[in-house]
């Protein structure tokens, strides 16, 4: 289905990328949201994502990944940006102090389930696959900066990363975990 809007937006069709935001812009949306801690620059950054999406359609290949891998990407990368962007950076250490924000029944109820997925996945990590996964994916860390935060040689961080996107891509895709 995905692929379909994606070779409709590539022709041109309007539509196909609404729908592409019907479909995802919950996860995609929560992602940002994870990153940047502020849901007026995620809402920002989401539309940002579909323009990227639109503007750039001509670089998504199926033998990369699914249309969804690749929205996730570009979300991941433009919230990253903009959390390194001199402003995000003074609204995140203010947002890193503030008291985390009370979970209310419309936010609960925005999870869909291949948030819950990613999630369960993702909690299936060993703790030391899962925290650099994290470190690098919803934090914005490099490798190098995780190995010397962490005290690890930077091998063992690239493998540990490499190993627990295999475990995460095998898990969501319903494919066996090679142990």
């Amino acid at each position: 289905m995905d692929s379909l809007l994606i070779d409709r937006m590539a022709a041109g069709d309007h539509s196909a990328v609404g729908e592409l935001y019907d479909r995802h812009s919950l996860l995609l949306f929560g992602v940002i949201v994870r990153i940047l801690n502020d849901r007026a620059e995620a809402e920002e950054v989401l539309q940002e994502v579909f323009v990227q999406a639109w503007t750039s359609v001509h670089t998504y290949h199926v033998v990369l990944g699914t249309p969804a891998g690749w929205l996730l990407g570009i979300a991941r990368n433009r919230a990253i940006d903009r959390v390194r962007g001199t402003a995000g950076r003074a609204r995140t250490v203010q947002a890193a102090m503030a008291p985390a924000p009370v979970k209310t029944p419309e936010m609960l109820a925005s999870l869909t389930e291949q948030q819950a997925q990613i999630h369960r996945a993702l909690d299936a990590l060993p703790p030391e696959h899962r925290e650099l996964i994290e470190r690098a994916y919803f934090m914005g860390s490099t490798q190098s900066e995780m190995a010397v935060e962490l005290d690890l040689p930077l091998e063992t961080v690239k493998a540990r990363i490499r190993t627990g996107l295999d475990s995460l891509r095998r898990v969501l895709d319903h494919r066996p975990v090679a142990q």
